[in-house]
């Protein structure tokens, strides 16, 4: 497996750690935005990084049916986790500002459904592709990650993160921006918000 230090050290060169004054796609503003398009654009790099987390996944969940990400940063990983643990997988998209299956994209009822993404600050994308697995009337297994940046106190997600990198960056409320924070133009890199 892939160790901490050599993780950030594919993200560092790869460029998808970015410094600056960003705002998430939680609303939440952050020092730091990892851009893991930035590593995917490098194929022989992610890969290894994938493999890694794909071993993590078969240490910690033994029975998976199915991997769900949420587009668009999930896409690519979940299907490079699903190569690798050679699973179905398939992805939900906005639709009018919800995740909805489209694509003639379903999930029968008892599967055993791993949700995939890129990175995890506070699990409100994750919690969303709970509510098509509940849906569907299948079981949730648990979540994995190529980058886990959430904090007990803002996760809404109860349940165990696999992750390849776990990084602690705070993260602030609108209100609560430090002040050396708020005198660097602001960025809004995420696509939750995009139509």
């Amino acid at each position: 497996m892939l160790s901490l230090k050599n993780s950030l050290a594919v993200l560092k060169k790869t460029n998808a750690l970015l410094e600056g004054h960003f705002v998430l796609s939680s609303g939440l503003h952050s020092s730091h935005y990892i851009q893991c398009a930035k590593l995917l654009s490098h194929p022989n790099k992610a890969l290894k990084v994938c493999i890694s987390l794909s071993k993590k996944i078969k240490k910690k969940f033994k029975k998976i049916d199915l991997i769900l990400s949420p587009a668009m940063g999930g896409v690519i990983i979940g299907y490079e986790i699903g190569k690798l643990l050679n699973k179905e997988t398939i992805f939900c998209e906005r639709i009018n500002g919800k995740f909805k299956l489209r694509r003639g994209f379903n999930i029968k009822k008892n599967t055993r459904v791993l949700i995939v993404e890129d990175v995890i600050t506070t699990g409100k994308s994750g919690l969303e592709c709970v509510n098509i697995i509940k849906k569907s009337k299948a079981k949730l297994v648990g979540f994995a990650c190529i980058i886990d940046r959430s904090n007990k106190k803002k996760l809404k997600i109860k349940k165990n993160i696999v992750s390849q990198i776990k990084l602690d960056i705070p993260t602030y409320k609108e209100n609560n921006i430090p002040s050396k924070l708020k005198k660097i133009e602001v960025t809004k890199p995420g696509t939750r918000h995009l139509k």
